[in-house]
């Protein structure tokens, strides 16, 4: 017989007579629900956290923080531009045969053999060698669908990093700091690549993305990728310090400036500036500042090109941009392409006049000091002992003749 009494010797209840509780799905009340997340799924920061509380990480303190963070990563009139654009013929294309040569089927060459010889065909029509394809062209061979790789036709993932001071951007550092690729998200068949670096004392936007390309892109200065940094000096900038830094400052690598500088305001040593640079040399903000006399005691990277930090990614978190956002900076960064093309000659030009410029000016230095080394001569200046005419012999002292009449010379004979 079954024994219905519990512990403290009192009867158990019944099934009947316990006392009902509304139903609950897993996650509900106050009993966690657990998730499993491909490890290559795009990540969300808050999607991931153990605590609501957790994913204000460390925000910004109201006495030294700076204010001036972005809403959202891309500005929504570049996503509604994309929008407007993005038709079949705008997505990213690639040669025929490099996309056959992509899927395994040989090399490019072969690939063009194959190509010539008539039996590919995209969306119905016989292709040719040179024919560029999309990842929505259907490419088959002999009638036969080619299944691409997602790898070379999807859109790349980006991700946005809040660095904190006291990181380094490498795998490996011998002094063991802390590296920004450890609080990086695996990811299946790829790795991420670093788009520019931030010094180890720097804060701010870090870009990772798992095209080389893309990073190729926005880190060579031919596509002069523009970046704004929120600088705290230690004082305020005169308007005579604030002019030399727009027009450019001598620093050991070459000249550099500013291409924006703005008074954010602060007091002491809380004074923010905004300024926006097209470079990204070994600290050259911190220098530049330095080489004006003044202290930079923060300095944080706020945009790197349409990439803006949001103010509400904390210091050390993470956050991917959607595909979305992703194709419609990449559109922004071909029409940006196109104008610079367009502006190239222009540009070729006046750089050209501007080389002629400065070498007729050297002439005329040149001419000048000529000119000067002559008149000195026919006077007779004195040098001085020790002293030496522009060959390096070495030259008496000359007798000053200026005041010495000049005798003529006589033409006729003697009468």
């Amino acid at each position: 017989m079954r024994n219905n009494s519990n512990s403290r010797g009192g009867r158990r209840p019944q099934s009947a007579e316990r006392k009902r509780t509304p139903f609950r799905r897993p996650g509900e009340g106050n009993l966690p629900r657990t998730r499993r997340v491909r490890e290559d799924a795009p990540f969300s920061e808050r999607a991931g956290l153990a605590s609501p509380r957790e994913a204000f990480g460390q925000m910004e303190s109201e006495a030294d923080g700076y204010r001036g963070f972005a809403d959202r990563p891309i500005a929504l009139d570049i996503i509604d531009r994309a929008r407007q654009q993005q038709t079949p013929a705008d997505l990213p294309t690639e040669k025929l045969q490099k996309a056959l040569a992509d899927a395994g089927l040989g090399s490019r060459r072969d690939m063009e053999a194959l190509i010539a010889s008539g039996v590919v065909t995209v969306n119905g029509q016989t292709a040719t060698v040179g024919d560029r394809v999309t990842a929505a062209d259907m490419i088959r061979v002999e009638g036969r669908l080619v299944r691409r790789t997602m790898a070379a036709s999807s859109t790349p993932r980006v991700l946005m990093y809040h660095k904190m001071a006291g990181e380094i951007v490498s795998r490996d550092d011998p002094e063991g700091r802390p590296s920004v690729f450890a609080r990086l998200p695996r990811v299946s068949g790829a790795r991420w690549v670093a788009v520019g670096r931030l010094d180890f004392n720097t804060e701010g936007l870090l870009l990772f993305t798992t095209s080389g390309a893309l990073a190729n892109r926005l880190m060579h200065p031919r596509y002069e990728i523009d970046r704004e940094y929120a600088v705290r000096v230690i004082g305020e900038l005169e308007a005579e310090q604030m002019l030399q830094l727009q027009q450019g400052i001598e620093l050991e690598d070459g000249m550099a400036k500013f291409d924006k500088l703005e008074d954010q305001g602060g007091t002491g040593m809380n004074h923010w500036y905004l300024v926006q640079i097209r470079e990204g040399r070994n600290r050259e903000v911190r220098r530049m500042f330095e080489a004006v006399g003044m202290t930079v005691s923060r300095l944080i990277r706020v945009r790197y090109g349409a990439v803006s930090l949001p103010k509400t990614l904390p210091r050390g978190k993470r956050m991917e941009l959607t595909p979305e956002e992703v194709r419609a900076w990449m559109l922004d960064l071909d029409e940006a392409e196109k104008k610079m093309a367009a502006a190239a000659p222009a540009k070729a030009e006046a750089k050209k006049a501007e080389k002629a410029a400065a070498r007729e000016k050297a002439r005329a230095r040149a001419r000048a000091e000529s000119e000067a080394e002559a008149r000195e001569a026919r006077r007779g200046t004195r040098f001085k002992e020790g002293k030496s005419d522009r060959t390096g012999v070495p030259m008496w002292e000359a007798r000053d003749m200026s005041d010495r009449p000049t005798q003529r010379r006589r033409t006729g004979g003697r009468s």
